[in-house]
């Protein structure tokens, strides 16, 4: 396996279960010993964390609904990895919560 460029996206944590999953069925060998050891511990510890109920066309619809808030990317993919459940959580994600959201856009982001 070879990073081609490693600026050119950043992944969700549902990305890469995916590609993990795929390149753990393929029958390609890497050439790593421990390639199989680290695809199996990181998989675990995905399907352990939300993105294992989430799909892609749900990702995008959340992210279709993020564009009224203004966020980063860095803001939105945190959200996805780990999505909100209280306005702190929001507040702990979003970089000047207090300035960027109005009361009203605090809770309707959770």
């Amino acid at each position: 396996m070879e990073i081609v460029n490693p600026n050119a996206a950043i992944l969700s944590n549902f990305e890469v279960m995916a590609a993990l999953k795929d390149m753990k069925n393929s029958k390609k060998k890497y050439g790593l010993r421990n390639l199989a050891t680290i695809t199996y511990e990181t998989v675990q510890y995905l399907e352990d964390t939300p993105c294992k109920e989430q799909t892609s066309a749900g990702i995008v619809e959340f992210l279709l609904a993020m564009k009224e808030f203004n966020l980063t990317k860095n803001e939105c993919l945190m959200m996805v990895n780990d999505p909100p459940s209280s306005p702190l959580h929001i507040q702990l994600m979003i970089e000047d919560s207090d300035e960027r959201l109005t009361e009203e856009q605090g809770p309707k982001a959770v």
